[in-house]
């Protein structure tokens, strides 16, 4: 797909793939799948933190993919991305799409408190201001947050690719698909029909809005006795929710428990608690780099660059990106 000619790149519709330094094999994986090579970057931090990014060959004229996951520290994350747009946008790139795996800061997507920020649409309005085109994400923590960009934006579902490992594993089981909040309701319908009709439940939980990161399993809705309930959520940070919720389902008569979640963001205690957890097994994707130190017997770790190299060749070929989740 890209040219060597650094001439035809102004005539000649050239894709070119960019990537941060946060999740470097994520990207090389979606390159090698593209058949593109990453664009050589000079990244460096100056004494003082600031962040310099430089790209190493001409990027003139071409639709540019730059690729950056949101992982800690993720301030440093998402600065290096808003610098390596800003450079695009000043070599005179023709087309910038924004490539955020995990979107940083989409929790924050509306006021609990008076006087508080909406950091998620802050995050969309600094990638506007940068130069983006376009932004492609996964699982964001609302879909409300794709109206909060001034522009297109793809929201790619990893439940495809988690479905097919669950059935895969478990589909000869009686199964239960369990929401682990109120809130998650309508995600959990949708696993509950891709398991041809699954018996739905969600777990009670009370939480202190002035304490980040603390809830309270209180009970389970819905019937799950004697079934392998399938715990879904978009992302474990701590893991506190989680598991709670996964011990609740075993009290209440669960034969087993496995959790699912796109995003691994293993935030402190996380990994020791899932991996002490009652979950049988804990199935995530990579849209977040997992260090050796994050892994453990339980954890699945499935790829999403398959997903992403799709969603960037319908983009870049001007096809449907929604047609990748039609069935």
């Amino acid at each position: 797909m890209a040219s060597n000619s650094s001439a035809k790149r102004t005539t000649t519709k050239n894709l070119m793939l960019m990537s941060g330094r946060a999740h470097p094999v994520l990207a090389e994986e979606v390159a090698s799948i593209l058949d593109v090579d990453l664009v050589p970057t000079t990244a460096y931090d100056f004494a003082n933190g600031e962040i310099y990014v430089r790209f190493n060959e001409s990027v003139r004229g071409c639709d540019a993919f730059v690729i950056q996951s949101h992982s800690a520290p993720i301030n440093e994350a998402i600065m290096e991305q808003l610098i390596m747009i800003d450079a695009l946008k000043r070599a005179s790139a023709k087309r910038i799409t924004v490539i955020l795996p995990f979107y940083g800061y989409a929790r924050q997507d509306k006021k609990h408190l008076g006087r508080e920020p909406i950091s998620a649409r802050l995050m969309a309005d600094l990638f506007l201001t940068a130069g983006a085109d376009r932004l492609m994400t996964v699982d964001l923590h609302t879909a409300q947050i794709q109206g909060f960009f001034d522009g297109p934006v793809d929201h790619l579902l990893a439940m495809p690719i988690l479905v097919d490992d669950v059935k895969k594993k478990y589909g000869d089981k009686p199964l239960a698909v369990v929401s682990p909040d109120a809130g998650r309701i309508k995600v959990a319908e949708s696993w509950a029909k891709a398991f041809g009709g699954a018996p739905l439940a969600f777990i009670h939980k009370t939480r202190d809005i002035n304490q980040p990161n603390q809830t309270k399993a209180n009970r389970v809705v819905g019937e799950v006795t004697g079934r392998t309930c399938i715990l879904v959520d978009d992302l474990i940070d701590t893991g506190g929710t989680i598991v709670q919720a996964a011990e609740a389902l075993m009290n209440d008569g669960a034969a087993e428990v496995v959790i699912v979640s796109t995003h691994a963001v293993f935030s402190g205690p996380a990994v020791e608690r899932l991996s002490n957890s009652v979950a049988r097994e804990v199935i995530v994707t990579n849209t977040l780099p997992l260090t050796e130190d994050m892994m453990f017997d339980k954890l699945t770790v499935l790829s999403i660059a398959p997903l992403l190299a799709k969603a960037v060749s319908a983009v870049f070929e001007d096809g449907s990106v929604t047609s990748l989740f039609d069935e």
